[in-house]
């Protein structure tokens, strides 16, 4: 019975790396298209019907080019890093729950669980931008790293806003207490300062400072090519999608209906239609912003949105705490 149990479990496993796979492939095709349509050219349109086979393409061609290792680089620590941030990008959609009963693992501790796994993600970047042994690189890494972290403090604070309002640690009780109003609604603000640390968070424009064609070229990953590269590149569109699903899951309602009478809708339909529109706000966000400045970034961060997160989780609390509110 315990063997039948862990084929069932491998199974899932392997089905939501391959739909999350799959995913990031045709998130790159909408991307150019996207672009394309934006900047009045055509996106890509030789290589199967549409461009379709587009991604698979790339991903062939990256699979066969030569993974070169500097000769100066820590060998062990360059192979490993890109593996690193590839796999912990996959590991917060464990607990990702697609409808009210397709998530993999449902634990109590989820939000906890989301912080832990999400704060690994700076170690493969600063190894990267270490064992390449180039100032390019390791200065890029420091750019990320910082970026990285000064964000999720903002992002910390305004998820916990969420789970003092739901109750819960839980995603799908946070889910549930959103049936009669979105949080997108009652917290406005915190959503807008949720999606711009989000872009912030995954090295999105305008804040894809750590890429910087004048003085750090490709930033972390200049040194890597092939598989390596590609690691990189399906882990930082892995993390847009998950902070989506994020986005969708504490201000959207997750998988909830858009209204009532439509819930003979498979709520699976639900999450992909709304994860999608954050999709296109990423790729939107691309064609239409200037790059900001470091210093502009940093600003944001720590003066800003650090400020504006904080007060909103201490007024929330004291509201609960006045009118007896604070859900058991």
């Amino acid at each position: 019975m315990d063997f039948f149990l862990l084929i069932y479990l491998l199974f899932k496993i392997l089905l939501i790396v391959i739909c999350i796979l799959i995913s990031v492939a045709y998130f790159t095709l909408a991307e150019r298209k996207v672009l394309g349509a934006i900047q009045r050219r055509r996106g890509p349109n030789v290589v199967g019907i549409f461009g379709l086979l587009q991604p698979l393409s790339d991903g062939l061609k990256l699979f066969l080019k030569e993974a070169i290792i500097p000769s100066s680089a820590d060998k062990f620590l360059f192979i490993i890093a890109p593996i690193i941030t590839f796999s912990v990008s996959l590991l917060s959609w464990s607990i990702i729950p697609f409808s009210k009963y397709g998530l993999l693992s449902e634990i109590d501790l989820a939000v906890l669980y989301l912080f832990a796994v999400s704060s690994l993600g700076v170690y493969g970047i600063i190894i990267s931008g270490w064992s390449s042994n180039s100032k390019y690189a390791f200065l890029g890494a420091l750019r990320s790293a910082a970026q990285m972290v000064s964000y999720e403090v903002s992002i910390g604070f305004i998820i916990a806003t969420i789970v003092v309002c739901a109750g819960s640690f839980n995603l799908q009780t946070i889910i549930f207490s959103q049936v009669n109003a979105w949080y997108c609604i009652t917290f406005l603000p915190l959503f807008f300062i949720f999606f711009v640390s989000a872009l912030a968070e995954t090295n999105r424009h305008p804040f894809d400072l750590p890429e910087a064609e004048a003085e750090l070229v490709s930033g972390y990953n200049v040194e890597y090519a092939g598989m390596g590269f590609a690691l990189f590149s399906l882990g930082e569109y892995v993390s847009m999608l998950q902070m989506s699903a994020l986005n969708t899951i504490l201000f959207f309602g997750g998988w909830l209906p858009l209204l009532s009478f439509l819930s003979f809708i498979p709520t699976a339909f639900w999450f992909s239609i709304k994860i999608s529109f954050f999709v296109i706000l990423f790729i939107v966000m691309r064609a239409a912003l200037p790059r900001y400045r470091y210093d502009q970034l940093m600003n944001l961060g720590w003066k800003v949105f650090l400020p504006i997160s904080l007060s909103y989780l201490l007024l929330t609390f004291c509201v609960l705490i006045c009118f007896n509110l604070i859900p058991y």
